[in-house]
């Protein structure tokens, strides 16, 4: 009788994990996860791990019928999870909403990958790209005040978690208690220093104001096109990529106007939906330039089906930073920036809408549509910035006898000499910048370049 071998079957082993990919989730209240903005904000939490030099493996939409307090999804979710990040590989998986240290831990132990949450990604990116040793204070301190509520999660192991016998606590609790001192004397120093720091800028805002230059400073949503204009207008060669969070830490430069007149213009990192707290905090140096601006460009991306929100998520962020400054708010220019990333007609059903809006919200200042990349609109953007950032100045021309060296004193005093010449009998002929009431002091105001054109039609 001929033997018969039973048949080899193969199975197929899933690939290793590996912390270079990742899955990304955005939970969603409901059960439709279709909509213009799940998706944008699904697309814009792939974009946040890209950003962290992740491999995005899969992004998915889930719903969520309610929070589960032990670990954020439900139990078949959690299942699911795990047996994607297996077949794909994925050994981390991002989910884009905060959660608590207990459900992060819990989802670690139980999927059996690295968790991170919107905070914790943010938080590892602005790591990433922190430069200067301000930018690494401010990192560090919002890292410090994140991890302090997450020491939970360093002592899984059981003896480390042991009680004590009542009159004494158990190793675990020492070494987090431990732990917690050190974090709070490292987080006291680190505000010290960024205070420190805080002196310097105030300082160095001080001495350009008595230098006369306004000082204008580029918000927006990250990966607006705040860089590339900035890098346009100034030619400072700062890191402009198609990237979220590309900029963090602050440049300023000086940008000559049509008029002649110049300003600083400074950029700042970009503002995020849900922008986390420890950031907000740790980052109040570097933003209080935009409280402290005599004018805001608000850079938009119009070419986003997601811009009015990002508006709307800036000027949540603005109106934060302005209650922090005791209510000081600048004036706000909005550019609409990446038109050249639109077709002729959906641009001007875009521009139309967009401004109709800004207008029924009684912008004060008329926004002015760009592009960063080609160069379209700069005249007229450059134009609308020395109308803004002047507005409350005017330039008087007018000349001295030598005699008067004191009201020319007062004169440089109050505002900014522009030009100045003396003839040869020591007459001195000075073309100054200054506030309307003090121009009127002193001589008759020039009318506007805008004005002008005015009067002579």
């Amino acid at each position: 009788m001929k033997s018969t071998k039973p048949l080899k079957t193969t199975t197929t082993e899933p690939p290793p994990l590996d912390l270079n990919r990742a899955i990304v989730l955005r939970p969603i209240a409901g059960a439709d996860g279709s909509g213009i903005a799940t998706q944008a904000r699904l697309a814009e939490a792939a974009g946040l791990a890209r950003a962290l030099g992740l491999e995005v493996a899969q992004a998915d939409a889930v719903p969520l019928r309610q929070i589960s307090p032990r670990t954020y999804f439900g139990g078949g979710r959690v299942e699911r999870m795990k047996a994607e990040s297996e077949a794909l590989g994925a050994g981390v998986i991002v989910i884009d909403a905060p959660l608590s240290p207990v459900q992060q831990r819990n989802l670690e132990q139980d999927v059996g990958v690295k968790v991170m949450d919107r905070t914790g990604l943010i938080l590892e990116i602005f790591g990433l790209r922190a430069r200067t040793k301000e930018g690494k204070l401010q990192v560090e301190l919002a890292r410090q005040g994140y991890e302090r509520s997450r020491l939970v999660r360093t002592w899984t192991h059981l003896e480390r978690q042991r009680g004590g016998l009542g009159k004494t606590g158990g190793p675990g609790e020492t070494q987090i208690e431990l732990d917690r001192r050190i974090i709070a004397e490292r987080i006291i120093k680190l505000k010290r220093e960024l205070e420190d720091v805080r002196r310097t800028r105030g300082l160095q805002r001080r001495a350009r104001a008595r230098a006369g230059l306004p000082a204008v400073v580029l918000v927006g949503y990250t990966n607006a096109g705040k860089s590339t204009l900035f890098n346009r207008l100034t030619q400072a060669g700062v890191l402009a990529q198609d990237m979220l969070f590309a900029t963090l830490d602050p440049t300023a430069r000086q940008v000559k106007l049509p008029s002649g007149r110049a300003v600083i213009m400074s950029d700042t990192v970009g503002f995020i939906s849900d922008l986390p707290h420890e950031l907000v905090e740790a980052f109040r140096a570097t933003l209080e330039a935009v409280t402290e601006a005599d004018l805001l460009l608000h850079v938009r991306d119009v070419a986003s089906p997601d811009s009015e929100q990002q508006r709307v998520d800036v000027l949540n962020v603005l109106a934060q930073l302005a209650k922090d400054a005791h209510g000081k708010s600048p004036p706000v220019l909005e550019v609409w920036n990446k038109i050249d990333d639109l077709d002729a007609a959906t641009r001007e059903a875009r521009l139309r809408r967009t401004f109709k809006a800004s207008e029924g919200e009684g912008a004060t200042l008329p926004p002015v549509a760009i592009s960063a990349v080609t160069g379209e609109g700069m005249d007229a953007l450059l134009a609308a910035i020395d109308r803004a950032a002047f507005s409350a100045t005017r330039t008087i021309t007018l000349t001295l006898s030598p005699e008067q060296g004191r009201l020319r004193a007062q004169i440089a005093a109050a505002g900014r000499i522009l030009e100045e010449a003396t003839d040869d009998e020591g007459n001195i002929t000075l073309k100054a910048d200054l506030l309307v009431a003090d121009a009127e002091r002193f001589a008759p105001i020039e009318p506007l370049p805008e004005e002008a054109k005015q009067a002579a039609e």
